[in-house]
Parts: C-alpha cells; structure tokens; sequence
C-alpha cells in the first residue's frame, strides 16, 4: 500500500516542468530515494549555522552481546548495551536483521543506535513497558509521564540511524485506551504544580500522556537518519527543548492513524529536515512553541529551522506552524519540497487561548497538490475545541492573544486544491505583512480573505472553477501582474461593507471598480 501511493504520487508529478526561470521540484528529484551521502552547505533568508553530522568513537556492540535473542522481548539488553556503550566513553550499538520487541529505549550521550537493514523493532503498547514516568512535554505541556519510545533527557551528541524498522503497537492497545483527549485536556492540568509534581503513570487506570515516537528533549547535537516508522500511538519525530538536529531520510507512515504527526519540532533551533517521506494521519511537518499558560511559562520559541527537498503523500498539512505557539515560532525556511496529497499545503494555525504565533516564514520553490486549501491561516479554530474564542468578534488583546506576520511565499506551483489562499485571521490580530510572488495554481476556488492586514500579491497565474474572491476585514492589499483564468473570463469579487482599506489592483482601487455586497 505504501509503494502504490508513492509509486501514484511519481507518476502523477514526474512530468512537470520548471517555473519560469526558477526550478520547481518534482517527486523524483526529493525524498530518500535522491538523499546524498554528504550534507550540502544550508542556505536560509537568516543566519543559520551549517550542522553537521555527530561523530561517534570507533566501538560498536550489538545487542545479541548483551543476550538478546530474537523473537525475544529485549528491552534489558537493548538499554544494557546503550549504557555500557556509554560507560565507556561511546560508540555504536547494533540492532541486527531480525524480529525484536522492546518497551521504551533510553539514548546516551555519544552512542549512536543503529538499525540495520532486515531490522523490525516492535514496540510494546503496554503501560508498564514505559515506566518509570519521565519528564516530557506533550501537546505543549509539560508533565511527567511515558516519554517517546525512543528517548533522551539532558544528552549530547546522540544518533539514532540505520534503514530498519520501527514498528509501534498502533490504537489497539493499552496506552491508547489512556489517550488524554488532547484537543481538551490542558483545562484539566494543574498549573499550580511544577511539572515534576504533575503525574500521569497510568496509575488507578488515569490517563498519561501519549509516549512520542522518537523524543529527544533537553539534547544537544541530535542525528535521526534512515529508519523508517509506522504504526505509532502519537506523534512520531518529536525533538523537543533540542539544539543542534538533523532529521533526514527518514519514512514515516501512519495513515488512518489519529494524531499521527509526522514530525513535531517542539520548542527547538538549529534544526534541519531534509530527504524525508511522510504519509500521515494528521500533519506531515509541524512546528510547535508551547500552549496557553504553560507555553507561556516557559517561552522557548521554535527558531532556525530548514525543511528541505522532503516528499509527502497523504497528510492533514504539508508544513503546519502551530497550534501550540506561546513561546513563538520564528525564522523557518521551506524550501523545494514536493507535497503530494496534502489537505492543506501550508497551514498557520493559532488559537486564541495559546499566546505566541509566528514570524519571518519564508518558503521558496515548493510544489503542492491539496485537497483543500493549498494555503491557509486557520487562526480561530473551532468552538469544540475554545468555545467561544473561535467567535470572529474583536475582543481584547491579552498575553493569549497570538499573531503571524511576516510571511513570504515565492516560486510556488499548486496543482490541485480547494482555495489557492484562505485566510481566517483573528479580528484584533489580524495576519500581517504576507508576501506571495510567482505563483501558478490550478484550484476549485481563489480567494478568501478575512482580517489580513497587508498582502502583496504579485506575477500570479490564478486558475479556478469558480471565480469567487471573499474580502472582509482586509486593509492594504495589492495585487500586481494578477491573472485569472476563470469561468466566462470575469472573478467575482464579494468585498464586505465595513472596515476594508486600501485595495488595490496594478494601482487601481478595487473598492471603487467592484460591487459592494
């Protein structure tokens, strides 16, 4: 099933050609399939630093040396062989061909755990196979709970590579019956305690947090490279509070898995991601910074970040910012990428109550076939979710209230999708300073725009089904060299009476030449 809808995903985009002048990727040209042994020299719009691989001692062990014996469950020798490895001052050690099965593995500074190809290492979906609770963050709180499957606390210099498998325990097991409810569960967690004093163990048959997949927090100089995942309970790449990652060449497929993100980038910098496959039941890359008060509390931003030349099929949003974002999200590079299949392209997501937002996002040469919005900023949510702070009514600016600005799109090729923009932003924080520039995109629809202040639109080729264009709330736009091929040759222009200022078309203003609804 994984082969047939990559192998769709190739033919469907292996013809297209480049843009103009600038080359656009197509499916063949990203992914693992194309990934160079070396790391090429990181370019970004902001100062970035050029990461480069972790080095590890000339020692290698595998676990078999421990006594682990295949079709066995080897939790004790996988840990031992990391620990003694590490004791020793570091180096490898080795998961061979075979079937194993393990709880939660623990990474040390300085070994790097690789999995050899022939490797399917199955993870337990039991609660006592994840004790004792460890400190981690879940959904932008933090507690202490199961971790990752794959963990690290307060480590330097680790990796975890290889092209074998890891395989979770999926939905039917007991660590999801515990599910927290995450889209409410922060009304339910006591600010008034230190995180260290929340506990969730499971304990009386209380819920826990989720165990991520693979979840480094607190670690400096992390390598994630080839392995290739499924079948998880949560999110699945999640370093967290990290400095110094680099996440490439990885497959990740949790399709029809609930909450199976691709990869959560929570609160971390200096973070490249290149080369990767997602197919995922939520979103494919997010970024993340924290949620509400405890987001706010400890106010570590999300920053320098590079995503590079990775494929995606099926997934909820190619590139999602938020909707955790209290401690800010800042300074992301999207660049040639290919994001086949996705419901949403690029998504900015915020919630009133969460704080924070998103600034100075830049994504340049990206193709995108969607089967919704191919770009959108979702920014009110959803009454099931904050009540009535998903109403589209001005309230007052507090520390909650969170703001994108600062985005910038060029170079973009949509193939598919609903809306070509739509922006739902927040009455008293509207999106801000939002720059797309050489565009072509095929979509259902083209354009809806409410509470935006400044959108520069230029060098477009806007092809849509229907000819609609919703403005309200919209003050300082500008669209230059705009086309559009749409039913019977004219768009249809719903421009809201009320508080819309400046719009304009090659320097003529739209308000004047268009009916008022």
């Amino acid at each position: 099933m994984q082969h047939a809808i990559l192998t769709t995903i190739l033919l469907a985009l292996c013809g297209a050609q480049a843009f103009g002048q600038i080359h656009i990727p197509t499916a063949e040209e990203v992914g693992p399939g194309v990934m160079p042994d070396t790391i090429a020299a990181i370019e970004a719009p902001f100062d970035m630093p050029q990461l480069e691989r972790p080095t590890f001692p000339d020692y290698r062990i595998s676990i078999t040396k421990m006594g682990a014996k295949e079709g066995r469950f080897v939790r004790t020798q996988i840990q031992a062989a990391i620990d003694a490895v590490a004791a020793r001052g570091g180096g490898t050690v080795v998961i061979p061909k075979g079937n194993w099965y393990t709880g939660r593995i623990e990474l040390k500074s300085n070994v790097c755990l690789h999995v050899e190809e022939g490797a399917n290492v199955y993870f337990s979906g039991d609660i006592k196979d994840y004790l004792p609770v460890v400190f981690t963050r879940s959904a932008g709180i933090e507690a202490m709970s199961m971790g990752a499957m794959i963990y690290a606390n307060g480590q330097r210099n680790i990796g975890l590579t290889g092209t074998g498998r890891l395989i979770g325990p999926g939905r039917d097991c007991e660590l999801w019956k515990r599910n927290p409810e995450y889209g409410s569960f922060d009304s339910r967690v006591d600010y008034d305690l230190p995180p260290t004093e929340r506990i969730y163990d499971g304990h009386d048959s209380t819920c826990i947090y989720l165990p991520t997949f693979i979840g480094p927090i607190n670690c400096n100089n992390v390598l994630i490279e080839g392995v290739e995942l499924s079948e998880c309970v949560f999110w699945n790449i999640v370093p967290t509070y990290c400095d110094s990652v680099i996440i490439r060449g990885t497959k990740v497929h949790s399709v029809d898995l609930p909450m199976g993100d691709g990869m959560d980038i929570e609160s971390s910098r200096n973070v490249l991601i290149e080369y990767n496959f997602l197919e995922t039941g939520d979103d494919n890359f997010t970024i993340k910074a924290g949620r509400g008060i405890d987001g706010l509390r400890v106010n570590r931003p999300s920053e320098n970040l590079v995503i590079r030349r990775n494929l995606t099929a099926i997934g909820h949003g190619g590139v999602t910012c938020g909707s955790e974002t209290a401690g800010m999200i800042r300074d992301v590079y999207v660049c040639d990428n290919v994001f086949a299949g996705t419901n949403v392209g690029f998504r900015f997501k915020t919630r009133r109550p969460r704080g924070g937002g998103g600034e100075n996002l830049y994504y340049e040469r990206n193709r995108i076939r969607a089967t919704k919005e191919a770009i959108s900023f979702d920014m009110l949510g959803s009454a099931m979710y904050v009540g009535g702070l998903s109403a589209r009514v001005p309230m007052e600016v507090d520390r909650f209230t969170p703001t994108f600005r600062n985005v910038v799109i060029r170079d973009l090729i949509v193939e598919d999708g609903t809306w070509f923009l739509r922006v739902v932003g927040i009455p008293e924080s509207p999106a801000r300073n939002v720059t797309i520039e050489r565009v072509k995109a095929k979509t259902q629809r083209l354009m809806y725009l409410h509470d935006l202040n400044m959108l520069s639109l230029r060098e477009a080729q806007l092809s849509a089904d229907q000819a609609t264009i919703d403005i309200s709330q919209v003050r300082n736009l500008y669209l230059e060299h705009v086309t559009f091929d749409v039913p019977e040759g004219k768009e249809n222009w719903f421009i809201e009476p009320g508080d819309n200022e400046n719009l304009f078309m090659d320097g003529k203003s739209l308000i004047s030449t268009v009916f008022e609804r």
